[in-house]
């Protein structure tokens, strides 16, 4: 039961931060007892990693529609341009998918 600082992120995930102190628990000298404890709770103003690759992919895939929209709004004669589109958009989406199960996976496992 050693006591570790935590970052609290806006989105409402959390991680955890530096080392505070040592519990008296553990007798070795340098050890931790291996259960940590919530020392303080900082509130950071920013999203966590998973939320900022989350909305990245999710500019771009907007971006990708936004182009692949307007190519065929104005009859594009580049259709392999707009195949390589449509394949990056179905990518971008199957990563968003992935990026949100792994942050349900791990606010579950935390649960």
């Amino acid at each position: 039961m050693c006591f570790y600082n935590q970052k609290k992120f806006s989105c409402g995930d959390w991680s955890w931060t530096n080392f505070a102190h040592r519990c008296n628990y553990e007798y070795r000298t340098g050890e931790t007892c291996g259960m940590r404890l919530v020392n303080e709770t900082f509130n950071e103003k920013g999203k966590c990693r998973l939320c900022d690759k989350i909305e990245t992919k999710k500019r771009r895939r907007d971006a990708e529609l936004d182009r692949l929209t307007r190519w065929k709004r104005e009859g594009g004669t580049l259709v392999a341009s707009m195949e390589r589109c449509e394949n990056l958009i179905m990518e971008l989406e199957t990563e968003i998918i992935q990026l949100k199960r792994e942050k349900q996976d791990k606010q579950r496992a935390l649960s």
